[in-house]
């Protein structure tokens, strides 16, 4: 299979249909055997009947996964990415803020081999915005991104970590995402942490991007547990890294 498409979806019954057409229209206009996996991240109102049923082209294979209680971002992530089969593999926020054609600059270079990951960012010189967030989101976003940076030791060529449009080699995929631990919004930065600690390459891409101000994550009420996620994060690797170190050491 040529290509994974995983949505995660929370309380967007009125959106999700559209997510899934335009994926099934991506796949079958550029000739991709391909999947549409839709995680529904327990939402209360009809997300998982819209995704089911949305009109897809023959061909194009679609799943939708519902669990209970809402767990968070991380945890819909992790469980459609650990169920993909594609050779390549990229998820997509709901809302259609980017066009899906704007992953095959990420797709090509990791089939030519320049790298195992590829990130859409918004701050690249080449993308456009057409709609930005609302000037509180791009100072949060701004501190964010300086914190992180000195917190998490987060390369400062990565210019959005937290761009909801990434792509990545399939089995690469698979492995960072079963390790993941991080159920909320800062799984990005665990998954890029494990990947850079493995030595797989990212690069980022330019995308068109518009802003959906009907968004789930709160930046000003949630910043609380976005850092004690952080922290959290922080600690597991440390905490694997020492178990690693210790098991080499007994094997040695």
């Amino acid at each position: 299979m040529d290509l994974s498409i995983v949505i995660p979806a929370f309380r967007e019954a009125k959106k999700v249909a559209r997510d899934v057409e335009a994926a099934g229209t991506f796949l079958a206009e550029q000739g991709l055997e391909g999947e549409v996996i839709v995680v529904d991240d327990g939402s209360p109102d009809d997300t998982r009947e819209a995704a089911e049923q949305a009109d897809v082209p023959p061909g194009v294979e679609r799943r939708v996964i519902r669990y209970e209680p809402n767990r968070g971002k991380g945890c819909a992530l992790r469980t459609g990415i650990t169920e993909t089969r594609g050779e390549i593999v990229m998820f997509a926020d709901v809302g259609l803020c980017v066009p899906l054609e704007n992953a095959l600059p990420g797709m090509e270079a990791i089939r030519s081999g320049e790298c195992e990951i590829a990130h859409g960012s918004r701050k690249m010189p080449q993308s456009i915005l057409v709609r930005r967030q609302r000037l509180y989101r791009r100072i949060l976003s701004w501190m964010f991104r300086k914190i992180v940076g000195a917190l998490m030791g987060v390369p400062g060529r990565l210019t959005d970590t937290q761009c909801g449009f990434k792509v990545y080699r399939g089995d690469v995929a698979r492995e960072l995402y079963t390790a993941c631990r991080t159920d909320g919004f800062m799984f990005d930065i665990e998954i890029l942490l494990r990947a850079l600690s493995k030595g797989y390459r990212v690069t980022e891409f330019p995308i068109e991007w518009r802003s959906d101000w009907d968004s789930r994550l709160k930046p000003v009420r949630g910043a609380g547990h976005t850092f004690k996620e952080l922290r959290q994060i922080k600690r597991n690797l440390k905490q694997e890294e020492a178990q690693q170190h210790g098991a080499a050491k007994d094997a040695s």
